[in-house]
C-alpha cells in the first residue's frame, strides 16, 4: 500500500491548501467591502473641488492653469502606474502592465523618453525589469491608501510638467466596475482637458456663486487643480485596492473550487488503488487455499 499511502499524503497537502485558500477568500471578501466603501467615500470630495474650480475658471477666463497648458516641446511623457503591493489576486497586475506597456512603446515610437512613477511593488518590480527609468514611487501602502504617502510621488511629475519636461502625464491604475469585473485603464491626467472641468446645468446653478480671492485668482485656480490631481490619483489607488481585494476573492475561491476537485479526484484514485490491493489478497488467499486442497 506504499501507492496508496502516498496518495493519502497528497489528499492531506490538498487538504490544507483548501483551508489556506478558503480563509484568503473569507478575508479578502471582508477588505473588499471596507475597499469599496472607501473607495467611494472619496468620490464626492473630487467633485466638490471640480465643480469650484470649474466655476472659478470661468469666472477668469483670462488666466489659464500650467496644468492645462499642453508644453509640446518636450520629448519625454510620464507614467503613474499603480499595482498592487502583493500578488495572488489573479491577472489584475498582468492586465494594466500589458496596456501600459503598450502606451510606453507608442510614446518611444514617436522618439520620447519615458519617465515612470510607481505606486505598489508589483509595478516598481516590472519598471526596473523592462529598464524604464522610475523617477519616484510609493509601496507598502497598506490596506488603505494615505493621501501623505501619495502626494510626494505626485509631486514629482506636477512639478516636471509644470516645468516644461513633460509633454503629458498619464495614470495607469485598474477601475473598480463590480466584483467580477475589473477594468484596466490609461487615461490622461495632464493637461487638463476643458471637457474635464464641463459643469452640467444643476453644477452651474449650485456652484454659480462670486468669490473674493486671497492671495489672488491665478493662485488660488492652480492650488485647487492641484487638489484635484491629487484627489484624482488617490481615488485611482483606491479603485485599485477595491479591484485587487475583489481579483483575489475571486482567485481564491476558483483556488479553493479547484483544490476540491482535485482532492475528489485524488480519492477516487485513492479508492480504485485500495480496491485493487484487496482484490489482489483476496485472489492470492483463494491460490493458497486451492492449492493446499489440491
Amino acid at each position: 500500500m506504499a501507492a496508496g499511502k502516498e496518495i493519502r499524503g497528497k489528499i492531506k497537502s490538498v487538504e490544507n491548501t483548501k483551508k489556506i485558500t478558503k480563509a484568503m477568500e473569507m478575508v479578502a471578501a471582508s477588505k473588499m467591502r471596507k475597499a469599496q466603501d472607501r473607495m467611494r467615500s472619496a468620490r464626492p470630495y473630487s467633485d466638490k473641488i471640480r465643480n469650484i474650480t470649474a466655476n472659478l475658471s470661468k469666472a477668469n477666463p483670462e488666466y489659464q492653469s500650467p496644468y492645462m497648458r499642453a508644453t509640446g516641446t518636450a520629448k519625454a511623457v510620464g507614467f503613474i502606474v499603480v499595482t498592487t503591493d502583493k500578488g495572488l489576486c489573479g491577472g489584475l497586475n498582468t492586465n494594466v502592465l500589458r496596456a501600459v506597456t503598450q502606451k510606453m512603446r507608442d510614446a518611444q515610437g514617436a522618439g520620447k523618453q519615458v519617465l515612470a512613477v510607481a505606486i505598489g511593488n508589483k509595478g516598481l518590480g516590472f519598471l526596473n525589469r523592462i529598464g524604464a527609468k522610475v523617477v519616484s514611487q510609493a509601496v507598502q501602502l497598506g490596506d488603505a491608501p494615505q493621501l501623505d504617502k501619495l502626494i510626494g510621488p505626485v509631486k514629482t511629475m506636477l512639478d516636471a510638467f509644470v516645468g516644461g519636461e513633460l509633454d503629458e502625464v498619464h495614470i495607469c491604475y485598474t477601475k473598480f466596475i463590480n466584483t467580477m469585473k475589473q477594468e484596466p485603464l490609461v487615461e490622461q491626467l495632464l493637461p487638463l482637458s476643458a471637457s474635464v472641468l464641463e459643469q452640467t446645468e444643476e453644477e452651474k446653478k449650485a456652484y454659480g456663486w462670486d468669490y473674493l480671492y486671497e492671495p489672488d485668482a491665478a493662485t488660488v485656480i492652480d492650488e485647487l487643480l492641484k487638489r484635484y490631481i491629487e484627489a484624482q490619483v488617490f481615488q485611482a489607488v483606491a479603485e485599485n485596492m477595491a479591484s485587487e481585494q475583489s481579483a483575489r476573492m475571486v482567485a481564491m475561491k476558483a483556488a479553493t473550487d479547484n483544490a476540491g476537485t482535485l482532492i475528489g479526484e485524488l480519492k477516487l484514485v485513492y479508492n480504485k488503488t485500495r480496491q485493487a490491493a484487496i482484490t489482489k489478497e483476496l485472489s492470492e488467499i483463494v491460490g493458497g487455499a486451492a492449492a493446499i486442497s489440491g
